[in-house]
């Protein structure tokens, strides 16, 4: 569902001292934009920040950055952040927000100097219809991408309701060198004190739909296509 303008978020964003709209003006120095330099996070997609805005304050040993192609989301994202941290007593030191296109990160992201240790992916958009597939946000070609930004062990934290969309990660995620080592289609049955839920989340649990999720860590190398394997065997006869 597509926000409607809202003519206070620019504004406010431009005012806020944790957004940019020149992301790529930070490439490869995102750290020094931080209060001080920590593990850097990433979550794709952001949405209002309702979840980043509660992991974040939660956690003020990693730095957040948080993408979202919605300049008029992100109003109320920073709202949502400002909210739970005043909330708190506290400034924010370690978030940063920008409008951005992810399936263009590597344009924002450098390679060696912003590497990540986690990225959390909640609720994106399913693309549906098949031909649509590779602009999913877990899609085998955008887990390339970010292999290429996530540090040795790295990880993806994904949730959606979308049931196909969640078991083609599960292939896209093994197709990209990744490990599951934590996966539920229930997640909210096993109660995790943990769990922080994002607007999206909220609003399909009141609907009876279950929230999939899984933990995946990077590994050392992506595994070859049948293919490939076939190829290489043949070379070397």
């Amino acid at each position: 569902m597509r926000m409607r303008k809202k003519d206070w978020a620019r504004p406010e964003l431009a005012a806020c001292p944790y957004y940019t709209d020149t992301p790529e003006a930070l490439k490869g120095n995102w750290q020094a934009q931080y209060a001080k330099k920590q593990p850097l996070h990433l979550d794709l997609g952001c949405g209002k920040c309702t979840f980043l805005a509660e992991l974040s304050f939660r956690h003020p040993e990693i730095n957040y950055l948080g993408i979202d192609q919605s300049p008029d989301v992100l109003g109320v994202a920073r709202r949502n952040i400002e909210s739970r941290f005043q909330e708190g007593e506290r400034a924010v030191e370690n978030v940063m927000l920008t409008a951005y296109d992810i399936e263009k990160i590597a344009a924002v992201l450098d390679e060696e100097k912003d590497q990540v240790e986690r990225i959390y992916i909640n609720f994106c958009n399913p693309w549906p219809k098949a031909r649509h597939h590779k602009r999913r946000l877990t899609h085998t070609i955008q887990l390339l991408k970010y292999r290429k930004l996530l540090c040795e062990d790295g990880e993806i934290w994904f949730k959606t309701d979308n049931d196909d969309l969640f078991l083609a990660t599960l292939r896209y995620l093994e197709e990209a060198g990744f490990e599951i080592y934590a996966k539920t289609f229930d997640l909210h049955a096993e109660n995790d004190p943990e769990n922080i839920e994002s607007e999206h989340e909220v609003m399909f649990t009141a609907q009876g739909i279950r929230t999939k999720a899984l933990k995946a860590r990077m590994l050392p190398k992506i595994p070859q296509k049948p293919q490939e394997t076939k190829d290489k065997e043949q070379e070397s006869q």
